[in-house]
């Protein structure tokens, strides 16, 4: 018996196919082979074609299923993990309307802006815990100003994971995890925002059905089966943002642990068991996968756009052609701790919630002509990716969570020793890399939600820890002499 999980990312579509009984990974495979197309019309948007990601899931489902030589039938159940505070919108045939707007995309922050004023800061930290700020409550209002016509014929408005479960089963729904990430959910009365659906005048029926994120939520169609080639009937039984999943995958459920990832953009995120907010908004609370009235599982999400694709950047515009990361990380490493005063500031894709939905842009300073070469400025873009997972960490540092201990996933910038071994050197936390990814993340919840795994115990309990990063007490005073230095550049844009 198999569990099959997608990861619908802005780069990629992943699936996975996990055994059962074992809960190892069988097959994986994702498309496209190069990063996916972001459609950047003005500056500051992003936007994908939702059928991209079928078309590339299709290929990612055949792939797995060739590999491992599994038989459709013993495909038990399907979890899902996406890209978080996109806006899918369909009619009433559930026809996309318009291209995406995915999570990177920076044209809704005056939006969201205007309705933390309008409506009061306490209020919306109190009931949203986030100000609207730049996500889905706030790219629909954008849409409703901008494209009426769009905006009229809307039957429905999905996040990236609703639309493939929709794909999948021909069903909408959405979970309150996802109505969190989207600002569309009321910590306080346990409900739907009401009031800032009537703030922006959006329509109640807008808003999927709410299904628990473990359950079943919907099977698949016969066309859907056709085009996967898979059997018809499978049920999806999870989905949840890629962060919350993330979590999930290096099992991070309960307040105190903390999971972390460093692909396109860069995530922390701690799980929180109390109500708590950060005032002025630069990290944002949403409903963890486990979270529910009766139990509160908070995940405090830090986020910084400018991660792996400032690195990706670097290896298209500044190294020679054919380079790989891995002999980039081999170059980077004959620069010392600091880069030799080289600072860069990693803000460079779209506005960050970290700056107050600033749009800093990407920044390299302190170069000297006579002595810098590549290998400073590749160790200087990972090192500045690493300081501002250490800004951000010290404002989740404020709100009563203190990093000690990083779980993280084997993969992206992961894989650098020079990124881990700053992330550790800087923080002073440890870090525990394990063997898993979020499509085998999403298959496992999907074993949790069709109840083949009684919790979250059984289901991660092969989970492989790969290696342990201590901090390099040694070069200590190196790495916060670097990061002093990295500071007072960013200083500048704040203040």
């Amino acid at each position: 018996m198999y569990l099959l999980g997608y990861d619908i990312g802005s780069s990629s579509v992943k699936a996975s196919l996990v055994n059962a009984e074992t809960g190892k990974c069988v097959a994986s495979a994702f498309y496209p082979k190069t990063e996916a197309e972001i459609i950047a019309v003005r500056p500051g948007w992003a936007e994908q074609e939702p059928e991209m990601w079928w078309m590339n899931l299709r290929l990612a489902t055949e792939a797995v299923m060739n590999e491992s030589g599994a038989k459709k039938e013993e495909v038990a159940a399907i979890g899902i993990s996406y890209q978080m505070h996109g806006l899918v919108c369909v009619d009433k045939q559930q026809r996309v309307l318009r291209p995406a707007i995915i999570w990177c995309d920076s044209r809704a922050v005056p939006y969201g802006e205007r309705a933390f004023q309008a409506l009061g800061e306490e209020l919306c930290l109190s009931r949203l815990l986030n100000s609207p700020g730049n996500f889905t409550a706030s790219k629909l209002a954008w849409v409703k100003e901008n494209e009426p016509d769009v905006y009229a014929r809307i039957d429905k408005i999905m996040l990236p994971g609703d639309y493939i479960a929709m794909r999948l089963t021909g069903e909408i729904c959405t979970t309150v995890s996802g109505l969190s990430e989207g600002m569309f959910w009321d910590f306080k009365s346990n409900d739907v925002a009401q009031f800032l659906l009537d703030y922006y005048g959006f329509d109640r029926s807008l808003i999927a059905d709410i299904r628990p994120t473990f359950s079943e939520q919907g099977r698949m169609t016969a066309v859907a089966a056709a085009e996967l080639g898979l059997k018809e009937g499978i049920p999806v039984t999870y989905r949840a943002g890629d962060q919350p999943n993330n979590a999930l995958s290096l099992n991070v459920f309960n307040p105190g642990e903390i999971a972390s990832t460093a692909g396109t953009s860069g995530v922390v995120y701690g799980v929180n068991g109390a109500v708590n907010y950060d005032t002025q908004s630069r990290v944002n609370t949403f409903a963890h996968v486990n979270h529910t009235a009766d139990q509160t599982r908070l995940g405090v999400l830090l986020c910084i756009n400018g991660t792996g694709i400032l690195n990706s950047w670097i290896k298209r515009m500044v190294m020679p052609e054919g380079i790989s990361y891995a002999q980039m990380n081999d170059w980077a490493a004959q620069a010392p701790i600091g880069a030799d005063g080289i600072s860069v500031l990693p803000f460079g894709n779209g506005a960050e919630r970290m700056l107050r939905n600033r749009e800093a842009g990407c920044s390299i300073q302190g170069v000297n002509f006579n002595l810098h070469t590549r290998s400073h400025i590749i160790r200087a873009a990972q090192e500045g990716i690493v300081f501002s997972f250490k800004y951000g960490m010290d404002i989740m540092k404020d709100m009563g969570m203190n990093v000690q201990k990083i779980h993280a996933g084997h993969a992206n910038m992961f894989l650098s020793p020079i990124f881990r071994e700053t992330l550790a050197g800087v923080t002073g936390a440890v870090i525990e890399l394990y063997d898993t990814d979020g499509s085998v993340g999403a298959a496992k919840g999907a074993g949790m939600g069709v109840g083949i795994y009684k919790d979250h115990h059984e289901a991660f309990a092969t989970l492989e820890k790969l290696a342990v990063v201590e901090p390099d007490l040694v070069h200590k005073a190196a790495y916060e002499d670097a990061y002093q230095r990295w500071l007072e550049c960013m200083q500048k844009i704040v203040n």
